[in-house]
């Protein structure tokens, strides 16, 4: 699969500029069409908290206010955007052209549904990772584009990195989250000039042999790396290092492998990786 439109979320704070940044590079890389998606906050909502949640007096003012600091904040991301994608080459436009090109869209709601919904019609998802939630598992936009979208999601930390992809380690367990981001991924793969698959547990957990066979299928020449358990480290810890060890710039794997259902959102490998991540990490589920 081709990745011909790609979706930026652009949220104006400490996330978008990495994660605008790592979308431009990509797009430019593959000839996408790149699409910057803002979110306002809608006045109305915070209005109604504001009221009904913690009795707050609203003043006609303050509402003047929110609305004005929120057309500024969308006018301020465009702007920062569309200087970005004119450095890497992309030509602002309406509608999707070729050869890369660029645009922005605004909506008013709550950013998760909203970015989520949007993403669907997008071959790829980037979102950014901003610094004062690296140690947590996972915000309510990463969370529902990850399981609502239905489309791949790629986390840009708050400072992009000088290369993507490049280099890129991929993190296999067999699973059907690891065999979705994997198809997903394949564009990247093969521009890449290394890829190295990691696996962690015994030898006989998941055969490597039928996956470097696909993937060579593709062009794409693959190294693996087995990796054993180690008591009190977790699996996507030991990915991580394995990828970072390797000199990876891009690290692939599938997202949110375990049930039930609340573990699936909050534990496992997934949560590892996010949580601790600087890395470029390109994730599926």
């Amino acid at each position: 699969m081709a990745l011909k439109r790609i979706l930026v979320a652009a949220s104006g704070g400490t996330a978008s500029g990495g994660a605008v940044e790592t979308a431009c590079r990509i797009a430019a890389r593959l000839g996408a069409h790149l699409e910057a998606f803002h979110a306002k906050v809608d006045p109305t909502q915070l209005i109604t908290l504001a009221a009904d949640g913690y009795n707050m007096p609203i003043s006609g003012d303050w509402i003047d206010k929110l609305i004005a600091d929120t057309e500024q904040l969308a006018d301020k991301t465009k702007a920062a955007f569309a200087a970005t994608a004119q450095r890497h080459g992309l030509a602002m436009v309406a509608t999707p052209q070729k050869p890369a090109s660029a645009s922005f869209r605004v909506e008013t709601g709550y950013a998760p549904v909203l970015v989520a919904r949007r993403a669907r019609f997008f071959d790829l998802a980037v979102l950014g990772r901003s610094e004062r939630v690296v140690e947590r598992p996972h915000t309510d936009t990463i969370e529902e584009t990850l399981v609502r979208s239905g489309r791949p999601v790629l986390l840009a930390p708050a400072k992009a990195p000088d290369a993507i992809g490049t280099h890129i380690a991929v993190g296999w367990n067999g699973s059907a989250e690891a065999v979705h981001v994997l198809s997903s991924s394949l564009p990247l793969l093969e521009k890449a000039q290394s890829v190295l698959v990691v696996t962690v547990g015994q030898e006989q957990d998941e055969d490597p042999a039928p996956l470097l066979e696909y993937l060579l299928a593709h062009g794409i020449s693959a190294t693996h790396r087995q990796v054993l358990p180690v008591k009190g480290v977790g699996p996507g810890e030991q990915v991580l290092a394995e990828a970072r060890d390797g000199g990876a710039d891009l690290l692939v794997m599938g997202a949110y492998g375990h049930r039930p259902w609340r573990e699936l959102l909050f534990g496992g490998a997934t949560r590892q990786v996010i949580g601790t991540s600087l890395l470029p990490v390109l994730l599926a589920h």
